[in-house]
């Protein structure tokens, strides 16, 4: 049969076509009809849509009924009137979208609700497997059709899944489930009651059973689309008339925009050209944009991939720092407790020390005492011998005075006058070596800061000497006193004052002692490029360098004081890569020191510019670089490893001469001022010596000048003098053989002390010359240690720097990506398809602005084109519109009376010879003959059989047949019917009430046979026999209702027959 489809005319849907196989199946059951077993246990999957299940509550006359559960082939109801069986038949037709008036059993669903209850309800489960189920990944293996009805006639659907879960409670879905499954309940083959078979099958009428069959195949729907169909096709051929006027009045006003349209061309090339281009434009911004993204991702890439190479080095130097750490560690714990044997050692050595210098003092002022009575008994010696040579002389003046005389004072006062410029010369030489060490102590005492005040008096600077001498020596432990000795106190005070508060941030200072040099080399250039900044400090703010200066006033009560940097307080060094100088050979200063505080750097930086310095240690090589054509660029200076300063067109000499401060070795610069100490005490010895001779020969030079030659002098005063001379060198001969004597000994004191001390000094020289290597190895762990944290500061800041700029790149590139995905958005919007454009946005922007110029200027002339052009299109579609529509309807009409004309005739035929072959094939099992003749004309069917052999008796109509004879025919018929049919399940309602027990033997046995063959379809039979002579099969089950209790509602008893 044709599947039913939704219809204004009917609520039924066409059936599926059954398949050929089945039907040969049919075919084979129905002619093999000495099977012993009519149900053989074969396993055959049956259809989905069969019934498993149904239960009633306050349905009819029933309070509750069931679960009955059906088997998936044979299933018997039986039990007594009343008991339930046309309920359960009622129900399934009600409840899978039957109306009342099928049932037979009222006029509206109303009256299906129990007396005294407000509604009844009904649940079927149907099956929901095999290729044919309903959406199974909703509904599951079942699907529950849950039905209530109201008091007042309303029905609803709720349809479950297996699990119980609500998925729909719309009609439409059950009509599409029953569509699927095929499952048609007002059709009398799939649910045949008593009333219809009563009406059909056992009237007496040909027209019923021309009704019954055109109902049951649903020809008689076809037949009702088909009266609808051309009633519907008589109103659409008037309609086909009326719009062939408006057709051509549609296609008048279509030529006529036509004609406007066409002296449109030359501007609707130039508007189809514009969009070209305008769609150009959108992609070629899209394509530039792309182009300019692409760099950017390669660069970001491989940014990315270089962030490991930074994270490695870091993590390299970060591992090397903290080895260097370690090793410095060590290394100072050595030095500490070597430096705690000579701290040990210090005291003794000192009190030797003293001692030493206390005896060699002795000794010099006794050596002092020796020189000056061997001076003075020299000088009287001489005074004693001019005295009696003048005695002499004045005796023999007196005696003769003659020319002789006068020669030999002549040559005498020539003589003394050669001699005291002899003496004034050594003096002269002496004096200048004088001035030399008093210039070079002057220098020394300006760059330690104590002997500048100690310029006048030689002592004075001896005296500085002495005491640089203990700062050095006491630098050895402490190398802050190298800046003076207040300088730990004024940092202890610094640190009290932050601890407590009073500074904002904690001042930095001295400078000096917070950079270290990485070659000692420089020490001096490094100094003398510095110069004072080397004891300033830096302090944040104003407030924190009036505090400082305060804690300074009370620290140095008196002489000059460290000056104060004032400069915010920065957490990173200054950028210096745009105006620093950069030599591959020489480093700058900056480059030069180890700074780890950035406050110390930066200061440096703007006090003195030391990243614009070159430190170059040959002198000549400095003037070349610095004086050349092409001096460094951005180098204004440089300095050499002895001090000297050197600019682009002049230099300075360095008066300082050693590092004071940032040298590395103490001990050398002790020994250094300890000789000029040694040697400024024997200068002024010789002073003393020669200022003590010179003033002699002046007195003797005066004497002879003095004498005059013609004045004779008394000798009695001068053997006098001569006298006291003698007397006085007897006298100095034995101070200074006293003298001599306590020399001597003070000088045996002196050397046995001196030994003591040198012996004393060489046990701490012997234990410090053991700390040397390791003072040297410290050095090298503290610059390694400071080269690491450089490093690892520098490739952090790398890295740091490193990952900025990714970050930056990649909003940057966001950014962009945002943009590209607007003008992409956008482009899309214009162009749905991608184009690949050449031209530049620049040339299509162009060119797009003078086509609009055109554009303007031609739709000024011609009018608005674009409603000449809408007019157009209107008219042309409305035409084409209309002229489609009147063809489309015009080939249906033809095509549509073909069909009609001959499909219902050509079915009716076929189906009525399928029902007379398999009327025959059923009544030849009980060796009937018969025939069925349809008159489609009259729309009648006449059955005729006739019981036993066909050839011994002629055929006869049903109504000369007795009861059980009629009602086996009708079986035939309806099992004929059942063939050329398809329903997943078939109800039959008191079939055999109206035939023997052998009719009913056989056409029971004829049912099950049937049932045997379709396997995949479910059987329904409802019957008052007991039905206890049935065979035992698994595919027959036997549902038995009690007997109606008319004082209890009826319960349900249920013995399944397999």
């Amino acid at each position: 049969m044709s599947k039913r489809k939704s219809s204004p005319i009917s609520d039924n849907t066409n059936k599926r076509v059954k398949p050929a196989v089945e039907e040969d199946v049919e075919d084979e059951n129905v002619s093999n009809g000495d099977q012993e077993d009519p149900l053989p246990n074969r396993q055959v999957t049956s259809l989905a849509g069969i019934v498993e299940s149904i239960t009633l509550k306050n349905f009819m006359c029933h309070s509750h009924l069931g679960p009955f559960t059906f088997g998936s082939n044979v299933n018997f109801v039986v039990g007594n009137n009343g008991s339930g069986k046309s309920a359960v038949l009622t129900a399934l037709i009600v409840a899978l979208g039957g109306n009342a008036h099928a049932t037979n059993r009222g006029l509206s669903l109303k009256g299906f609700v129990k007396e005294g209850e407000s509604s009844a309800d009904v649940s079927i489960t149907l099956r929901n497997k095999g290729k044919d189920a309903y959406k199974p990944e909703v509904y599951g293996p079942a699907i529950i059709v849950d039905l209530r009805i109201t008091r007042d006639g309303l029905r609803t659907y709720k349809l479950r899944s297996k699990s119980g879960q609500l998925v729909s409670t719309k009609k439409e879905e059950l009509l599409s489930i029953l569509d699927n499954f095929n499952i048609q309940v007002n059709n009398p083959v799939s649910v045949l009651t008593q009333e219809m078979s009563k009406y059909f099958l056992h009237s007496k009428g040909e027209g019923d059973k021309y009704k019954f069959f055109m109902k049951a195949t649903q020809l008689e729907q076809m037949r009702e689309d088909f009266t609808y169909i051309k009633t519907t096709k008589h109103i659409t051929e008037d309609k086909v008339g009326q719009h062939s006027e408006v057709r051509l009045d549609l296609k008048r006003k279509y030529l006529e925009k036509e004609d406007r349209y066409k002296n449109l061309a030359s501007f609707d090339e130039m508007q189809t050209k514009l969009e070209e281009l305008q769609k150009q434009m959108a992609w070629a911004l899209v394509i530039e944009m792309e182009k300019e993204l692409e760099p950017m991702r390669e660069k970001l890439q491989s940014d990315r991939r270089s962030t490991e190479k930074y994270d490695e080095k870091v993590d390299e130097w970060k591992n090397k720092l903290e080895e260097a750490e370690r090793k410095y560690k060590q290394i100072q714990e050595q030095l500490e407790g070597i430096t705690q044997q000579v701290q040990e050692l210090q005291p003794k050595c000192a009190e030797l020390k003293t001692v030493a210098q206390r005896q060699n003092t002795l000794l010099k002022s006794s050596e002092v005492t020796v020189h000056r009575c061997k001076a003075n008994l020299r000088d009287l010696e001489k005074d004693k011998v001019q005295l009696s040579s003048r005695i002499n002389d004045l005796k023999l003046s007196i005696s003769q005075i003659t020319g002789a005389e006068s020669q030999a004072k002549t040559e005498r006062m020539e003589q003394i006058q050669a001699e005291l410029e002899n003496m004034r010369q050594k003096s002269a030489t002496l004096g200048q070596q004088i001035d030399q060490y008093e210039h070079a102590c002057s220098r020394a005492k300006e760059e330690q800061g104590k002997m500048r005040r100690e310029q006048e008096v030689l002592q004075r600077s001896i005296d500085a000497n002495r005491r640089n001498l203990q700062t050095m020596e006491s630098s050895r432990s402490n190398r802050l006193r190298r800046f003076g000795e207040h300088m730990p106190t004024l940092l202890n005070a610094i640190q009290e004052a932050h601890r407590k508060g009073q500074l904002k941030h904690k001042p930095r200072g001295p400078l000096g002692h917070l950079i270290s040099l990485k070659d000692p080399e420089l020490a001096l250039s490094v100094e003398v490029c510095l110069k004072g900044q080397l004891q300033a400090f830096t302090c944040d703010n104003h407030e924190d360098e009036r505090v400082l200066q305060g804690l300074m006033a009370k620290v140095f009560p008196t002489g000059r004081r460290p000056a104060i940097i004032t400069s915010q307080f920065l957490p990173s060094v200054h950028d210096t890569r745009s105006r620093g100088v950069n030599h591959p050979e020489y480093p700058s200063v900056l480059q030069a020191l180890e700074i780890e505080d950035p406050v110390v750097a930066n200061c440096l930086i703007d006090q003195r510019g030391i990243e614009s310095i070159l430190l170059i240690k040959n002198r000549t090589e400095a003037r070349r670089l610095m004086q050349g054509k092409n001096p460094p660029r951005n180098c204004n200076q440089a300095f050499s490893k002895e001090g000297d300063q050197i600019f682009n067109n002049r230099s300075y000499t360095a008066e300082q001469t050693r590092a004071n401060y940032l040298s590395g070795d103490v001990e050398e610069e002790i020994r250094c001022y300890f000789t000029q100490v040694y040697f400024m005490n024997m200068l002024m010895l010789f002073v003393y010596l020669f200022q003590d001779k010179i003033t002699k020969l002046q007195l003797e030079l005066t004497d002879l000048q003095n004498v005059e030659e013609s004045q004779s002098e008394d000798l009695s005063p001068l053997e006098e003098d001569l006298q006291e001379i003698v007397t006085k060198i007897s006298s100095k001969r034995a101070e200074y053989d006293e003298a001599r004597t306590k020399t001597a000994e003070l000088k045996a004191s002196y050397e046995k002390a001196e030994q003591e001390y040198k012996q004393h000094k060489e046990q701490i020289n012997t234990v410090a010359e053991d700390a040397d290597p390791i003072k040297e190895e410290l050095s090298k762990a503290d610059q390694e240690v400071m080269k690491c944290k450089h490093h690892k500061k520098h490739y952090e800041e790398k890295r740091s720097a490193h990952l900025r700029n990714i970050q930056t790149l990649q909003a940057n590139l966001e950014s962009k990506e945002q943009e590209l995905q607007t003008s992409v958005a956008k482009a899309t919007e214009i162009c749905p398809e991608r184009l690949e454009v050449r031209r530049t946005a620049r040339s299509l922007d162009s060119e797009i602005n003078r086509l609009k110029v055109k554009i303007t200027t031609q739709q000024e002339q011609q009018g608005d084109r674009e409603e000449v052009v809408r007019q157009y299109n209107e008219a042309l579609e409305n035409y084409k519109n209309m002229a489609q529509q009147m063809k489309n309807l015009t080939s249906f009409i033809k095509s549509l009376s073909n069909v009609m004309n001959h499909r219902l005739q050509v079915y009716a035929e076929l189906l009525s010879a399928r029902c007379k072959y398999y009327f025959d094939s059923m009544l030849a099992q009980r060796r009937y003959t018969g025939s069925m003749t349809f008159d489609h004309k009259n729309e009648t069917l006449s059955i005729s059989v006739q019981p036993g052999q066909g050839n011994k008796a002629d055929l006869s109509d049903m109504r000369s047949l007795s009861g059980g004879e009629r009602s086996f025919s009708t079986v035939c018929f309806v099992l004929s019917l059942w063939a050329i049919t398809e329903a997943p399940f078939r109800c039959l309602d008191e079939f055999d009430v109206y035939m023997d027990m052998v009719n009913r033997r056989i056409s029971m046995d004829m049912m099950l046979k049937v049932a045997a063959g379709q396997r995949f379809r479910q059987f329904i039979f409802l019957t008052p026999q007991s039905m206890s002579s049935l065979p035992e099969s698994k595919n027959i089950s036997i549902l038995r209702l009690k007997d109606p209790d008319r004082g209890n509602n009826p319960q349900r008893s249920q013995d399944e027959d397999q």
